[in-house]
């Protein structure tokens, strides 16, 4: 019965915090995301970081990046692949640098300083991709740059982290295999995404069940991000793909239709609710200079990283500001990446809340920071 309760209390306040936040001429997201602090532990202590509620999360994270993938132009996203790579690599090699001296300059030693170098790096483009599609900016170059950055920003980080532990802890890691694993992955998904997928949908269309299409297409988004996860890559990425895949099918708007209310209704909200859930402010107060510093690292390491890198393939300016803003937010790689350094004893216990904190503090930033950059482009194509 509590549940419900905790249910009743997400979706009215997420819905109510998006409506206020529209009104005062930010993205819906952005109000959704406060509303997680506001009736979570940090603040009024209304919602707790259950296990269902997580589960539940994980669930409308992937859809929102099923949904992404849907609405993405992958001859666009083949187009924009040189970017893609520039952005990936200016992303992770600005702020793990950075982010090893800033260890450094807070008295970390050196292998502690290199983790926390990894978690600034990670990219989580489920927040960009939420307020791009409110933007109405989606289908933009921009957009599909971003996206496509994020895939290979996630395997580059997961190989970085396999071999830091193996140096750093003595675990041995083979890295041909991590590498196989990853090439597999996409091997794989490409097939099943270019046979599989739409033999699939079609032998599921004539049955006389209810919306047959709409649960052929759930469970390819689910198989997908479990795939994707058995072989070391992050479950967005299997969801994202799946809807690449299914985006070319006929039945691409007939999903799009059924799953999009679904996932809006209920799913999605609890996800970014669930954000606010591991902010808490007890004992930060000494803390606050790190937050500030780290904060500021990593949102203008991931700005100027990545849009260096957009620059380089020929993006303008403003063109590439937009990309570098799009990979600002951790959300939960970093989340993920930062619970196995405490683990592993890479990330000390009195600097986890901080760097939970920061990670935070990049999801809020990147909504307000995306509807600035985007101010007066109208044309979801226009060249960069």
């Amino acid at each position: 019965m509590f549940l419900f309760l905790q249910m009743l209390i997400i979706l009215l306040t997420t819905k109510l915090a998006g409506e206020l936040s529209i009104r005062l001429g930010q993205p819906a997201v952005l109000g959704k995301l406060i509303s997680g602090i506001l009736i979570g532990p940090a603040v009024l202590g209304w919602i707790d970081k259950s296990e269902t509620i997580m589960q539940i999360s994980e669930i409308g994270v992937l859809l929102l990046m099923f949904l992404a993938g849907l609405e993405t132009d992958i001859q666009a996203l083949n187009q924009n692949c040189n970017s893609c790579i520039a952005v990936a690599v200016g992303g992770v090699i600005l702020p793990l640098t950075f982010g090893y001296f800033a260890g450094l300059g807070i008295g970390l030693e050196p292998s502690h300083s290199l983790f926390l170098g990894l978690i600034l790096s990670a990219t989580s483009v489920s927040i960009s991709a939420q307020t791009l599609k409110e933007l109405g900016q989606l289908k933009s170059r921009e957009c599909t740059t971003i996206l496509g950055a994020a895939v290979l920003d996630d395997v580059l980080v997961v190989i970085i982290l396999a071999i830091m532990m193996s140096f750093l802890t003595g675990e041995q890691v083979s890295l041909s295999l991590l590498i196989g694993k990853k090439i597999l992955f996409f091997a794989v998904i490409g097939f099943l995404g270019w046979k599989a997928v739409p033999w699939l949908l079609k032998k599921f269309a004539p049955l006389r069940v209810s919306e047959p299409v709409t649960s052929a297409a759930v469970l390819i988004c689910f198989f997908f991000a479990y795939l994707a996860e058995s072989l070391g890559v992050a479950g967005i990425i299997g969801a994202f793909a799946a809807g690449l895949a299914i985006a070319q099918t006929k039945f691409k708007h007939q999903v799009e239709r059924k799953i999009e209310p679904m996932a809006y209704a209920f799913f999605v909200p609890v996800f970014f609710v669930s954000i606010g859930l591991s902010v808490s402010f007890a004992g930060t107060g000494s803390q606050i200079g790190i937050i500030i510093g780290l904060t500021l690292i990593a949102i203008l390491t991931k700005l100027f990283g990545s849009g260096i890198g957009a620059r380089l393939t020929g993006c303008n300016n403003k063109s590439s500001l937009r990309i570098g803003a799009g990979m600002i937010s951790r959300g939960e790689v970093a989340l993920i990446i930062a619970a196995i350094g405490l683990e592993a004893n890479l990330l000390e216990a009195e600097l986890f809340t901080a760097v939970i904190i920061v990670v935070i503090l990049t999801t809020l930033v990147t909504p307000p920071l995306l509807k600035t950059l985007f101010a007066g482009q109208k044309c979801e194509n226009q060249e960069l």
